[in-house]
């Protein structure tokens, strides 16, 4: 139980950064669909970046879980179109609604209630993939 208020701390935190960097924020996302502004590439790039020194720093140093166990980071699979086509399909959707998954619970604790419309449309796509997932290419 304690670990979970961990994790609600890390979202109220990684919720603040995203609205102060104004990351959930549709015209700063319209902006970056009709490349008008550096603004969003760079804080996609930041992620990225922060993402490699972290996944570097778990590989070299052997870094162990929370339960104290070894944390294995296997090489992706071989094969490219599939991740073009799920790349296409996520980046329409962010395009059209004007929001990535992440920032949905963070529109909706700030009051933008039709943002549950979104996320309706999240969770449905997700329980169809999962109904579908073994008739798709992987």
């Amino acid at each position: 139980m304690k670990n979970i208020l961990k994790y609600v701390l890390v979202g109220f935190i990684f919720g603040i950064v995203l609205t102060k960097s104004e990351a959930v924020s549709w015209y700063r996302i319209y902006e970056m669909f009709q490349f008008q502004s550096f603004h969003m590439y760079g804080i996609i790039s930041v992620a990225i970046l922060t993402g490699i020194i972290g996944i570097q720093i778990i590989k070299r140093n052997n870094i162990k879980d929370i339960k104290g166990e070894s944390i294995e980071i296997p090489d992706k699979e071989k094969g490219s179109a599939r991740y073009w086509i799920g790349g296409l399909f996520f980046g329409l959707g962010w395009a059209l609604v004007g929001s990535c998954p992440g920032p949905i619970f963070i529109l909706l604790g700030a009051g933008f209630w039709t943002v549950s419309i979104v996320l309706f449309g999240a969770l449905l796509g997700t329980y169809l993939y999962g109904l579908l997932k073994s008739k798709l290419p992987h």
